[in-house]
């Protein structure tokens, strides 16, 4: 499953540089595809869905950080648990009940990414 930031964050910003997908995205700020990773111009994403990587997408919260959830690995293939839940000082960062993924999967997020 992904992480998700709950509205506790208090916005100290100490998980955005822990993600090693760059998935983390101060409240308000637009993300994309390519940041972080190795994908670029037009991709098709593990959804089937076709996307330009530098494209920006409107942010997923104004308010709060927030994690883009379809970047998210949990840092599967990086670390033996997620980073940005190890460093939270009011433990906001948390599984996200509504995108379950199996270690499998996350997986093969990273491998698309970031190549193997």
């Amino acid at each position: 499953m992904a992480i998700m930031i709950t509205d506790e964050c208090i916005n100290c910003g100490a998980c955005e540089p822990e993600c090693p997908n760059t998935a983390i995205y101060e409240g308000g700020i637009e993300w994309n595809w390519s940041g972080g990773t190795q994908l670029s111009g037009e991709v098709t994403l593990l959804n089937g869905q076709e996307v330009d990587a530098d494209q920006e997408q409107e942010p997923v919260s104004d308010e709060f950080y927030y994690i883009v959830t379809d970047k998210c690995t949990e840092c599967t293939g990086f670390h033996e648990e997620p980073q940005c839940a190890a460093v939270c000082p009011v433990d906001c960062c948390v599984d996200d009940p509504d995108h379950r993924e199996s270690e499998e999967q996350l997986l093969q997020k990273k491998v698309f990414m970031h190549g193997e």
